[in-house]
């Protein structure tokens, strides 16, 4: 997952919630303690890939005693749960992802990681904690509920393709038919804290890399006419490439392209047989996703045969975009506003170039991703370390608006008789 930053407002939660949701919030609240202990365990023991079988124990002991049907994945350690509801009704889906990035963590937390190296710097932790929450709310309300609600908890999200996974073994057919409707929810430090952000259609960009290996003629770095040189050539390429982007893809389907390592050579009187480029490039339509694909080996390709250099291409195929459903994306607003109140919901005023997997999850699914809050207090949000960083910490008084917002988003669509929850 990527950054996304958002200039702050107010810390205060001054709205009140609809009626139609009155003592959610305040059951999610009552749940606080549990989401923490929970969040803080995984967050001590970070685990990697699609092989996470602490993670997938914990979470297993923490469901243990809710009426959920649980199902262990074949290929990876996810974990899939399903509540029924009193009545027969539509299936829903509500996912978090729970592996961990390769990082030293410097936060100074008291339950900071203890294993090397590796760190919750995106927050999956604190997402599978609020969803094993929403798990145990909506297992108090199952007897108002029409329909099954569907738990994926997710490994394998920070470029293991986990969600492909999880879907290829059946995730999505979990309650015995197909899931109608599906959310997702990521934290983010550059949000006020308890703040829920979205928007319809593309939420966060393709996520697709690249290698190119220029190979040339090794020689003197004094006689560059009895060498080819590759050098120049890659040089010339990182050039062509932005060109590339400016005159190719249209301003109003954009595309981003970085070339993140340039490398060659290995000492200041040799010209090297091979140079490489290395680096990613962001898309926000799967038109401008192809044509990127389509134009970027012709351009490598026809910079090396100029200066006389072979040149080999590899495209490494990352995350679809992420394109929320805009009726979805609307009711997790409308519910963002009924529960937690109007100031702390906002809609996005544009896309993030970051990328999902639960990308996976929408392109065969009608549902939303949103962004949760938590900025630590007294945080400027634009000045706080972002997610993926070493030192970003994630304010746990948000993660009752976190639960209580994929509780919501079940009960919208599962409750049955609409009755109000305190009584």
């Amino acid at each position: 997952m990527g950054q996304y930053r958002h200039m702050s407002g107010p810390t205060e939660l001054p709205s009140l919630p609809d009626a139609r949701f009155a003592g959610l919030l305040a059951e999610a609240q009552a749940l606080q303690a549990t989401t923490v202990e929970l969040r803080r365990e995984i967050h001590r023991h970070p685990e990697r890939g699609l092989d996470l079988p602490r993670t997938q124990a914990t979470i297993q002991r923490a469901l243990a005693d809710l009426p959920l049907e649980i199902a262990l994945g074949k290929s990876t350690t996810s974990l899939t749960a399903v509540l029924r509801g009193a009545q027969p009704g539509p299936a829903v889906l509500l996912r978090g992802d729970m592996d961990a990035l390769p990082l030293r963590e410097d936060t100074g937390l008291e339950f900071a990681s203890v294993e090397d190296g590796v760190m919750h710097a995106c927050g999956h932790d604190t997402h599978v904690a609020m969803l094993a929450s929403a798990a145990r709310l909506l297992a108090a309300h199952a007897d108002e509920l029409a329909g099954s609600v569907v738990f994926m908890f997710q490994p394998g999200e920070e470029g293991f393709h986990g969600a492909r996974h999880m879907i290829h073994e059946g995730v999505l057919d979990a309650a015995g038919e197909r899931v109608q409707r599906a959310f997702g929810l990521h934290v983010s430090a550059n949000i006020v804290a308890g703040q829920v952000h979205t928007r319809p259609g593309p939420m966060m960009a393709s996520t697709d890399n690249f290698l190119v290996r220029v190979i040339g003629k090794g020689g003197h770095g004094s006689a560059p006419h009895q060498a080819i040189d590759p050098v120049p050539a890659a040089a010339a390429m990182v050039g062509a490439l932005q060109t590339m982007i400016t005159r190719r893809v249209s301003v109003f389907d954009p595309a981003v392209l970085s070339v993140t390592r340039i490398e060659g050579g290995t000492t200041s009187n040799i010209i090297p047989e091979v140079a490489e480029l290395e680096g990613t490039f962001r898309t926000l339509s799967e038109r401008s996703r192809a044509l990127v694909r389509d134009e970027l080996p012709k351009v490598c390709e026809a910079v090396g045969q100029a200066h006389g250099c072979r040149v080999q291409v590899d495209l490494e195929p990352g995350y679809p975009v992420t394109a929320n459903d805009p009726v979805e994306a609307e009711r997790v607003l409308t519910l963002g506003r009924e529960v937690l109140g109007e100031d702390n919901v906002a809609p996005m005023t544009a896309p993030m170039m970051g990328g999902e997997d639960f990308s996976y999850v929408l392109q065969r699914v009608p549902g939303a991703f949103a962004f949760l809050g938590t900025c630590p207090p007294g945080t400027d949000p634009e000045e706080a370390a972002s997610n993926h960083s070493n030192r970003v910490l994630h304010e746990e008084s948000a993660f009752p608006n976190g639960v209580a917002m994929y509780a919501a988003y079940a009960l919208d669509a599962l409750r049955a008789p609409r009755r109000s929850l305190a009584g």
